[in-house]
């Protein structure tokens, strides 16, 4: 079973380049924009991480363009939980434009650190729970 959740974001002047199109840095974060909407509506959050004592810092991350968005479009983008039994949270982006078709693909990659910094090899026991719950466990 995997986990989606898609919202609708419009690109705004001060995200595109003198071509009138999107800076390519901005598509990550577009990702961020679809694991925020994510983990509000799966109840796992930045802030439910935080208040069990860890964080979830990005350690790896791509994105694969195909098409361009432009100032004022109205673009979604699908975020997917992809499921491991490592403790790390993967997520898959698809991001299409107005007209439905992709604009890129993308992915990212974050581990638990506690709020001393140290890497939990182990899942924390807040998303064992949370995996459990949303019956990934």
């Amino acid at each position: 079973m995997t986990l989606s959740e898609t919202c609708k974001i419009r690109v705004r002047f001060n995200e595109t380049d003198p071509l009138g199109i999107v800076w390519h840095g901005n598509y990550i974060t577009y990702f961020e924009d679809g694991r925020e909407d994510f983990g509000t509506k799966f109840g796992i959050s930045y802030l439910d991480v935080k208040a069990n004592g860890f964080a979830t810092p990005i350690v790896e991350s791509s994105c694969k363009h195909k098409l361009p968005l432009r100032y004022g479009d109205i673009a979604t983008i699908k975020t997917t939980f992809e499921n491991t039994l490592s403790a790390k949270m993967i997520f898959t982006y698809i991001i299409y434009n107005p007209k439905g078709e992709i604009v890129c693909t993308g992915k990212t990659i974050q581990v638990f650190v506690d709020d001393d910094g140290n890497l939990s090899l182990n899942l924390p026991t807040f998303f064992e729970n949370w995996k459990k719950k949303m019956k990934l466990l």
